[in-house]
């Protein structure tokens, strides 16, 4: 007598940790704009901030007249005349002369800078506390290092300014190992002001906590008033660790050169270990990024000027449309936006998949995905000013023309 077989077939399934990784609200809608794109349809790219200001000349001119016969690898902790020419950026131009190029290590982007970072001062389960809205991928670092994110809200209606002392005293416990700051901020275009820089140096010393001051966004600020890096206060110089990268600075995204800038020769020495086991910094982008700190200073003078008329391009004519709002940024070149709509996930793919006006139709980031805490951001969305005027003007009136069709089409979600 023969038996009857029943084969279930299965098959592995990815870890715990990668299915809680959250998609990213810049890039999860890439397929929608792709098919718009396919059917002939303009994207104006606000979603991202992919800057179209020209790479300087220096960065190309030091990767063409590379010399090399082997591409080998470079030291872990980056190129040691690299690291030299930060410090003294740091230094000369920053007002940090207490930073030498030791404090120093190279790391591919800002991104790896922060992972690094994450998992050498974290153990599993410790807190991390940071505001939302924030960068949607220090939610993704957080998981990756087995790190609860903590959020303190802040609002709109408070232009995103920092939150008070006592929402910082009630987020702390005793597994709070490291606050996290953007400053200038991405998603918001805030700029901390000293008062504000001043509670946070505060607080670390008070609970002996790390401040993880991400500030690549720095050489965007629209102030008079000089910025203020976190690791200007001496008395908490051990407690900071601060993450820059080239990509924004010098409009060389592609390039992934990012650093770490630590006093705490401990937690710089862990984050070593971490950059040994993926061996090296990339070699040629190394040689590119070392030139463009012989870039001339009035290059940032023309790049802000551009970007202060771009940001007020962008802020003046959401503004003008009904029921959207939008506050100044006085930094970075993002900007949060309330429309007059229920769920912007919704809405910004319905907005690249079923609409266009004159030929294009616009492409953001919902609101949604710059938020830890659930339910908040559905009607908000970030914008990135990267485009040139004229196309900032027929984004915005694209988007007008598209609340118009959308609040028609879909009431239960218009406000």
């Amino acid at each position: 007598m023969y038996g009857v077989y029943i084969f279930v077939i299965t098959m592995p399934t990815p870890s715990n940790r990668g299915l809680s990784m959250p998609s990213s609200p810049i890039r999860k809608l890439t397929p929608f704009a792709e098919q718009a794109k396919k059917n002939g349809i303009h994207i104006y790219h606000l979603n991202i901030g992919q800057p179209d200001i020209e790479t300087p000349q220096e960065f190309w001119d030091a990767v063409k007249n590379i010399n090399l016969k082997v591409l080998a690898y470079s030291p872990s902790s980056g190129f040691d005349d690299l690291r030299i020419e930060y410090a003294k950026y740091f230094s000369e131009k920053r007002g940090l002369p207490h930073i030498n190029f030791e404090d120093i290590l190279i790391t591919t982007g800002a991104s790896e800078a922060l992972l690094f970072t994450m998992l050498s001062i974290f153990d599993a389960g410790d807190e991390i506390i940071g505001t939302e809205p924030l960068y949607a991928n220090y939610v993704g670092y957080a998981k990756s290092a087995g790190v609860i994110m903590k959020a303190i809200t802040t609002h709109f209606e408070d232009q995103f300014s920092l939150p008070s002392i006592d929402d910082f005293e009630k987020a702390i416990s005793e597994r709070t190992k490291a606050i996290l700051i953007c400053n200038p901020n991405n998603p918001t275009g805030y700029r901390y002001s000293d008062d504000e820089l001043d509670r946070l140096k505060d607080i670390a010393l008070k609970h002996n906590i790390f401040i993880i001051s991400d500030e690549v966004y720095r050489e965007f600020s629209y102030s008079d008033i000089p910025y203020k890096s976190m690791l200007s206060y001496p008395e908490i110089e051990q407690n900071v660790i601060m993450i820059d990268s080239m990509s924004k600075k010098y409009s060389a995204c592609g390039a992934r050169i990012g650093t770490v800038v630590t006093k705490n020769k401990d937690v710089l020495d862990t984050i070593l270990k971490f950059a040994q086991q993926r061996l090296s910094p990339p070699t040629v982008e190394q040689i590119g990024s070392k030139a463009l700190f012989n870039v001339n200073d009035e290059y940032f003078k023309i790049v802000n000027k551009e970007y202060i008329l771009r940001r007020d391009t962008l802020v003046d004519g959401l503004n003008s449309i009904k029921g959207v709002k939008c506050h100044s940024p006085k930094g970075a070149f993002y900007c949060m936006v309330q429309l007059p709509i229920r769920d912007s996930d919704h809405f910004c793919q319905w907005i690249l998949e079923s609409f266009s006006y004159e030929g294009g139709t616009v492409m953001m980031a919902p609101g949604t995905g710059f938020y830890s805490t659930e339910g908040l951001g559905k009607n908000e969305v970030r914008m990135a000013y990267v485009l040139q005027v004229e196309e900032l003007k027929k984004a915005v009136r694209c988007l007008e023309k598209g609340l118009e069709k959308y609040q028609l089409l879909f009431p239960e979600f218009a406000k």
